[in-house]
């Protein structure tokens, strides 16, 4: 299937608001692709701690998330989010998602990212 295809298929069912969650190899695979913007949602000095590669942070807790998300978003290409556990990254992404976005996030987080030995940025 080409990747095309693959997000074709991933999108047109995806409604206002809505987000797929996908496993830590769905993921990386879906991440490889150069249009994808990669967030972590995580507080900065969790991403200072260690962060995937090509991430940029905007923090989910903080009052400014969608402000910050906004400006350094383009709506035009997809966005793949993740947190520490996937609890924060599916609040990311539901908000994102509601704004127009087109959203993927890391089930289980960045937790299972790391239990599954993948790279990670220190």
């Amino acid at each position: 299937m080409s990747i095309a295809v693959m997000l074709a298929a991933l999108f047109s069912c995806q409604s206002k608001g809505d987000f797929k969650s996908l496993n830590v190899e769905e993921f990386s695979t879906y991440i490889a692709q150069p249009d994808v913007q990669l967030v972590d949602v995580r507080t900065p000095s969790e991403y200072a701690e260690g962060h995937l590669s090509n991430a940029t942070n905007v923090d989910v807790m903080n009052s400014n998330f969608e402000k910050d998300a906004e400006k350094s978003l383009s709506k035009e290409k997809p966005v793949a989010v993740y947190c520490r556990s996937g609890k924060r990254s599916k609040k990311a992404a539901s908000i994102l998602a509601g704004k127009g976005y087109k959203v993927i996030e890391l089930d289980k987080g960045f937790i299972s990212w790391q239990q599954a030995g993948k790279p990670i940025i220190h």
